[in-house]
């Protein structure tokens, strides 16, 4: 009986209870790696566009040299171009002479460089550029999942005639104009905000990712004048095909001025339409509410309200605007819905609406920061203070870019002087922070930094 006991736990008693933790241990850990980068991926796709802008995008480079394209406040491209400043070419002089002819001829004020390959000694090349033209600013962006775009079949629609490296310098420079927009046209899995996301099953990662594709393009709503197919297919209620249907539409018969004319397009029914048309933007329609979040089925409480105060819906364009908010601030709600036959929350969405027409909820968040000069990994000393922009963010801590070739990171434990159970709790993909060197590993190219404030950071040391 001993041996038979002894047997059954060795040969499957043992083994199965070890499979079975493993499983849920495994199912646990998952879940979480799935949940961390679906967080980096909302703050991410929701990082403020930098609007108004003329942007040189320069996907770097040192055998095949860097790529360049100008590309126009609106993200239309002006001129595309390479140069080959690098190592074997070594055409300094050459590259900074095509810069400066590109920057003067289409009046640049904003450089977009890849953190890929030779990213850092181009930084040093615009670095000089700039000290020619003290008006241009540049930014290292994150050109992860650029090349997977160039490569894809959308890429080869929208830019037949360029070469598979010259796509990618167009979308470094987009991604910066509206990180949105562009990122969208990229599988999410490609965009590099996440972690252990080859151990995760394909299928779980794809819908929780594509959820949040969706949650993203819904909240910031899209102009349907000018989104692209991959933009207008997240929408709710749209599919690919009436994606595309509203692009060809909108080539074919010119800009929409009404919500309304959706209903033009073929294959999009009422229904879609119903789900669809809080989420579409039309920012010079013929009616101020098309560029609202206020569905079209509130339209007439929306006009009810703004009798009410003695405005119409022509006054939420120009100058009567800001005495419209004042109002609309002012409006006594549970009376007000009573007045109108509405529930309180609705009229509460209302009103917000209307105080901000055209509102893009990532203006309030903090703008990207642009850089004017170099920096290098022998730069930094302990102690040194830095800004520098979140890059991503792991359950051990955060990945920061503080303007030199490799990130440093931020410990969980030097994240707060608080005690911190996760690092988004702190910190998201996208945000600006103030950090400290603590160590400078340049053997190794690994950079320890800290948010701690230096006083609690030294009784931390001691201790």
């Amino acid at each position: 009986l001993g041996e038979a006991i002894k047997d059954s736990f060795k040969r499957l008693i043992a083994p199965a209870i070890e499979r079975e933790l493993r499983g849920e241990l495994t199912a646990k850990g998952e879940e979480q790696a799935i949940k961390v980068f679906a967080q980096n991926l909302h703050n991410l796709l929701l990082q403020p566009p930098v609007k108004g802008r003329t942007v040189l995008g320069v996907d770097p480079g040192f055998r095949t040299g860097c790529k360049l394209a100008v590309v126009d406040d609106t993200g239309k491209v002006l001129e595309i171009g390479v140069m080959y400043p690098h190592p074997p070419q070594k055409k300094y002089q050459e590259a900074l002479d095509i810069m400066g002819r590109m920057v003067e001829k289409w009046h640049v004020n904003l450089v977009a460089i890849g953190n890929g390959t030779a990213s850092r000694e181009s930084e040093a090349l615009v670095a000089d550029l700039i000290r020619a033209y003290p008006g241009v600013q540049y930014i290292i962006v994150s050109e992860a999942g650029a090349s997977v775009y160039s490569a894809s079949k959308l890429a080869k629609e929208e830019f037949p005639e360029f070469d598979l490296s010259l796509r990618s310098a167009v979308s470094i420079a987009r991604r910066l104009q509206d990180p949105l927009a562009e990122l969208v046209k990229i599988e999410p899995k490609a965009v590099g905000v996440g972690q252990y996301q080859h151990d995760v099953t394909p299928k779980k990662l794809d819908e929780a990712l594509g959820g949040v594709v969706e949650d993203c393009v819904n909240a910031v709503g899209v102009e349907v004048n000018t989104a692209s197919g991959a933009l207008l297919q997240y929408v709710a209620g749209l599919t690919k095909a009436t994606a595309d249907g509203i692009v060809k539409y909108r080539d074919e018969n010119g800009k929409f001025l009404d919500r309304r004319q959706l209903l033009k397009v073929p294959r999009l029914g009422p229904k879609a339409y119903e789900q669809c048309a809080g989420f579409i933007r039309i920012a010079d329609g013929e009616n101020p509410l098309d560029n609202t979040p206020v569905h079209p089925e509130s339209y007439g409480a929306a006009e009810a309200l703004l009798k009410a105060l003695g405005y119409t819906t022509a006054d939420l364009r120009g100058a009567k605007l800001p005495e419209v908010r004042d109002k609309l601030a002012a409006v006594p709600v549970g009376q007000m819905a009573k007045t109108l036959g509405i529930g309180e929350p609705t009229l509460r969405d209302i009103i917000a609406a209307l105080q901000k027409p055209g509102r893009d909820p990532r203006d309030e968040l903090q703008p990207p920061l642009l850089r004017s000069d170099v920096l290098s990994i022998d730069d930094l000393q302990p102690g040194m203070t830095l800004s520098g922009t979140v890059r991503n963010v792991v359950d051990f801590g955060a990945f920061v870019d503080i303007g030199v070739k490799h990130d440093g990171l931020v410990h969980i434990t030097q994240l707060s002087d608080r005690y911190v159970k996760h690092p988004m709790d702190v910190v998201s993909v996208g945000d600006i922070v103030q950090v400290r060197v603590l160590e400078v590993d340049k053997t190794r190219e690994r950079i320890a930094l800290t948010m701690k404030t230096e006083k609690n950071d030294a009784q931390g040391t001691k201790a």
